[in-house]
């Protein structure tokens, strides 16, 4: 009753809200931002839709890359994938991959794959439950955790941006390169803003351990998804995200508008 009465009585002036907090990159027009960025990265394209029925070998012991997160065959990402579409709609053209997927797991070899897994992964991409189980599996691995842990630490839009390109390509392992090892390396050199730091220094911090473990594997050592685009971001100031967006990646200019 006390608590209910003393919110009766607040002047007008002392009832009004706070400003609203500016939109996270769960917000849809930031997600999608989010996405082509990615895309821009992962595959010299902003049309991030057109990636659903992407496959190849790149070449980076990670055995296929596909899709719009680029699940790797290799990682266990893509397992869990075509599991969640075998639940979802048994029968599937990838379906009998399952067995395969299981035994080439943690290496990258396409035993059992070739040479017909990817023509089935592009027809598989043209339905609409396929295309939907790689956007609720990149939301669950990378997406969400990335915006959760980005919110925790106090970070506007970029910041949670850094951290979801980093567990796109990092993952979030045990091992040094992996996007808790690189926070944790960020956190040795500077505190993000819910521990009481200033949100540009540490965001800096973040992506010197960024580049870091990028280096440390020749398939990432180009940085400037970091260099070009991200770090361009911070130097403007542009913490929330914001269009226009102007960013190189790999000597390549885009545009959001």
């Amino acid at each position: 009753m006390g608590a209910v009465t003393c919110a009766g009585i607040l002047s007008p002036a002392r009832a009004t809200a706070a400003p609203a907090a500016a939109p996270g990159l769960d917000d849809p027009a930031k997600k999608e931002i989010a996405m082509k960025l990615v895309s821009s990265a992962e595959n010299s394209s902003l049309d991030w839709k057109a990636q659903y029925k992407y496959i190849e070998d790149i070449g980076d012991g990670r055995g296929y890359t596909a899709g719009i997160i680029g699940f790797c065959s290799g990682t266990g990402d893509m397992l869990d994938l075509v599991e969640l579409y075998a639940d979802r709609k048994p029968g599937n053209v990838l379906a009998k991959y399952l067995p395969a997927l299981r035994r080439v797991d943690g290496t990258d070899s396409h035993d059992g794959l070739d040479p017909d897994f990817p023509g089935d992964w592009r027809k598989a991409a043209r339905d609409a439950a396929f295309q939907q189980a790689q956007n609720d599996e990149r939301d669950r691995v990378y997406f969400n955790p990335a915006v959760r842990q980005g919110k925790t630490d106090g970070l506007r839009a970029l910041g949670q941006f850094a951290y979801y390109d980093a567990i796109v390509m990092h993952g979030d392992g045990g091992d040094a390169t992996s996007f808790s090892s690189i926070r944790r390396r960020a956190l040795r050199q500077a505190k993000p803003p819910a521990q009481g730091g200033n949100e540009t220094t540490y965001l800096n911090a973040f992506l010197d351990a960024r580049v870091w473990a990028m280096k440390q594997e020749e398939a990432h050592s180009d940085t400037s998804r970091v260099d070009t685009a991200q770090r361009v971001f911070l130097r403007q100031g542009n913490l929330d995200l914001n269009p226009p967006l102007d960013w190189k990646v790999y000597g390549d200019s885009y545009h959001i508008g």
